[in-house]
């Protein structure tokens, strides 16, 4: 039986920030709203989180709590200072939903900047519609992005002369950068875009890199496909490095070989890498484990012809 969604109240403990990792890092990814098309195959749920995210975080070595959508400030204050790292999750869903998933990646953006700010390493990763919802925060809340053609569509990376510069790729092996350059192993599922031109129009250049880029189907929109913050541990990625790994939609173009294996871990190791210089924590066991994600029951949902294969479905 699936349980339904339950809001529980954090108590927080502020730690000295020490040069010593955790060992027990923790991601929190932020749940969305539910489509009607969604709707109509579960119905009786409001919010969900694709399996494949969660699957995702913990290959790389850290457990996964869900952040709801419609919440205080002071909910997200508290799970913010109790977690590790947060992954804000690609989908389809719109910005101007009230309460929705942009309102509350707002309020976790602001407060995961301060925590950058109080000297406290606090990454985060976002993936596709995560991606976009970051240069939408940072361009205060215009959406500057394209229409643009790239769905199903698996593809290699055109990376930046300077790449090897980047904080992502500097201590990149040189077998996965040639991957990248050469095999089509990220996946794309986007009918919007990021476009350099406009990241720098909205003079976004100052907080942002882009340290890779594509080109739609039609050939005729240039678009980012990777983009680092200039000055916190961020990265957004356009393509769906999880899918690699996780989702397996024979329809789907999706690329399972070693290689597309290699370089989507490599993502999800770099959140938890970073996470893992965060010392925030629950103040008790009790707490961190009426929070986590196995609290929940997921559903086998890609028989039902939804995109994901599994799926949490949350009542909030």
């Amino acid at each position: 039986m699936l349980k339904t969604a339950l809001i529980v109240c954090f108590v927080v403990i502020n730690l000295p920030i020490q040069n010593e990792a955790t060992e027990s890092p923790i991601i929190g990814i932020l749940v969305q709203e539910t489509s009607p098309y969604i709707n109509g195959k579960f119905p009786n749920h409001n919010a969900y989180l694709a399996a494949s995210y969660v699957k995702y975080v913990e290959s790389s070595g850290a457990r996964v709590v869900p952040i709801f959508i419609n919440q205080t400030k002071s909910y997200y204050r508290k799970i913010i200072q109790s977690i590790n790292g947060v992954l804000l999750p690609g989908g389809n869903t719109w910005f101007s939903n009230k309460d929705g998933y942009a309102d509350a990646g707002d309020i976790i953006y602001k407060l995961i900047k301060e925590e950058n700010e109080n000297g406290n390493t606090y990454p985060i990763l976002g993936i596709c519609l995560g991606f976009e919802l970051l240069i939408y925060l940072d361009a205060s809340k215009t959406d500057i992005r394209t229409n643009c053609s790239s769905v199903d569509k698996a593809l290699n990376l055109h990376l930046q002369e300077n790449y090897n510069d980047s904080k992502i790729f500097k201590s990149a092996p040189k077998e996965l950068i040639r991957i990248l350059e050469k095999e089509n192993v990220t996946y794309n599922s986007h009918r919007y875009c990021i476009t350099e031109e406009n990241v720098k129009k909205n003079k976004l250049d100052k907080f942002w890199r882009v340290v890779a880029w594509n080109m739609d189907n039609s050939k005729a929109v240039e678009f980012v496909s990777i983009l680092e913050s200039v000055k916190y541990p961020f990265l957004g990625l356009q393509f769906h490095p999880e899918k690699n790994i996780f989702e397996w939609n024979k329809k789907k173009n999706v690329p399972h070989s070693a290689n597309a294996i290699l370089v989507g871990r490599y993502f999800s190791d770099w959140l938890v890498k970073e996470a893992r210089r965060n010392q925030n924590r629950f103040i008790t066991k009790t707490l961190e484990k009426s929070a986590l994600i196995y609290n929940y029951q997921p559903f086998h949902t890609g028989l039902k012809g939804i995109a994901f294969d599994q799926m949490y479905f949350f009542k909030i």
